[in-house]
């Protein structure tokens, strides 16, 4: 008989997307999975009627072996769960294990950190699990986060912090960059659908180049530089206007910003 998973905050994107794929990779069974959501149905889980939907967390708690916590950092603080003797998995930015074991009274933990790309199947979820943690944990952990993309476990908590101002902005960062060459492009009188179809080749094309086992954008950058042509002039000008410490300004910025949330639901 396969444990109960309950998520809690099921109906959002993230945790609808965490569903959709364990499901569809058998990693999750749909007559053992139990959802929590204030919203209406997600259209992801309509394949899978057996799913069980709630609106009483409690009911979810009672009827879970594993509790996945797919809320808003600042709706944690509304939960009321009892989660004792139950493998907690939290999906939350900034929300410690000290927080998470003071509220849900559970000593098997795993902090992890999936982003908007779990969609697709293409997300990279780094995660980190309490010492009480158990192999069969791990296994389910690495099963499920798999079924999102890839994973690794990471050594502590404040790398896990790090890489959710990185990893965990999924497409954000990305997407800002398209903006500003988007922008530019109008500014330079270039017909709208041109511009979207030039900015999406530099940043889609790029994307499928760099994704395999060769990876080394630094090579890629060296190689374009010495050609000494337009793409040199185009580097060089960005790379003297500062673009590699505004990127690691803003890795930082991001790294801040999840101590002060730790440290303010810890307080």
């Amino acid at each position: 008989m396969s444990v109960t998973v309950g998520i809690v905050g099921g109906g959002g994107w993230l945790g609808s997307a965490i569903a959709e794929k364990g499901l569809g990779a058998g990693v999750l069974n749909a007559s053992s999975l139990v959802v929590s959501s204030r919203s209406r149905r997600g259209d992801r889980l309509a394949p899978w009627p057996e799913v069980t939907w709630t609106s009483d967390n409690a009911e979810l708690a009672r009827r879970s072996g594993i509790v996945i916590l797919s809320v808003r950092p600042e709706q944690f603080g509304q939960l009321e769960l009892d989660l004792q003797d139950r493998l907690v998995v939290s999906v939350m930015a900034g929300i410690s294990m000290a927080t998470l074991h003071r509220t849900t009274r559970s000593d098997r933990i795993v902090r992890a950190m999936p982003n908007a790309a779990a969609e697709i199947g293409r997300s990279y979820t780094p995660w980190f699990a309490s010492p009480r943690v158990v192999e069969a944990d791990r296994l389910f952990v690495a099963a499920l986060f798999s079924s999102c993309g890839e994973h690794d476990e990471v050594e502590s908590e404040q790398q896990l912090d790090y890489l959710s101002g990185l990893s965990g902005t999924g497409p954000a960062y990305p997407a800002l960059l398209a903006n500003a060459m988007l922008d530019h492009a109008r500014r330079a009188g270039i017909a709208e659908q041109v511009a979207i179809k030039a900015v999406r080749a530099v940043i889609c094309g790029a994307t499928l180049l760099m994704d395999n086992d060769a990876f080394d954008p630094a090579g890629i950058v060296e190689a374009f530089a010495a050609y000494r042509g337009v793409t040199a002039a185009g580097l060089a000008a960005m790379i003297e206007s500062g673009l590699p410490e505004s990127v690691g300004a803003g890795l930082s910025a991001a790294a801040a910003a999840t101590a002060t949330m730790a440290k303010a639901y810890d307080a």
